[in-house]
């Protein structure tokens, strides 16, 4: 990191210019959030993923592609990681690469929608997120990027994840409703 700081350009779409931006990983989160035993919530993130975004000469077509590494879940506790890599969640063995691919984008007041189609474990949901889109700065070794926050909640039982234990005062272990936090900054090519 550097003490030197960015010169940010306004945050209309208009600062977005048309080609190839790449995923920037150092600077990315692919992070969730789940109910743990009712009342907590477990966060985790995966550290091995890569991405494109493909901004057409009108934004609202542009293209979105991503793949995350299964394996690089992160929740800090390296048995919960196990558990999550086996056969009872992930089954990262025969199911190693998930992959979100847009199919759309839609405004929603000063934010967006963006439609992807959502593959984990081998099952494809369409899934929406809202989308904002946090501008385009400039870095100091004259590197051009553009940050978007984007989430959505899906059910993990859609995509198979269906592994839990009953509580006896009532409720679950884990929760069905999984938060889906992605902080993205990309390079402009």
């Amino acid at each position: 990191m550097s003490d030197q700081t960015t010169t940010a350009t306004p945050t209309g779409l208009g600062a977005l210019t048309p080609g190839t931006w790449t995923v920037d990983a150092g600077h990315s989160t692919i992070g969730f959030v789940v109910r743990h035993l009712v009342v907590a919530k477990v966060r985790g993130q995966f550290n091995d993923f890569a991405g494109t975004i493909t901004i057409g000469d009108d934004p609202l077509t542009s293209k979105v592609e991503a793949t995350v590494q299964a394996a690089s879940i992160d929740t800090r506790d390296e048995g919960r990681d196990g558990h999550l890599k086996g056969g009872d969640f992930f089954d990262v063995e025969n199911h190693p690469v998930w992959t979100l691919v847009s199919t759309g984008i839609d405004t929603a007041g000063r934010d967006f929608v963006l439609h992807t189609d959502l593959t984990i474990k081998g099952v494809t949901q369409q899934v929406d997120f809202t989308l904002e889109f946090d501008g385009v700065a400039v870095d100091p070794w004259n590197n051009t990027k553009a940050g978007f926050t984007a989430e959505a909640e899906i059910s993990r039982k859609d995509f198979g994840l269906e592994w839990n234990v009953a509580l006896e005062a009532g409720g679950f272990v884990v929760g069905d409703k999984v938060k889906i936090v992605l902080e993205i900054e990309a390079l402009k090519a």
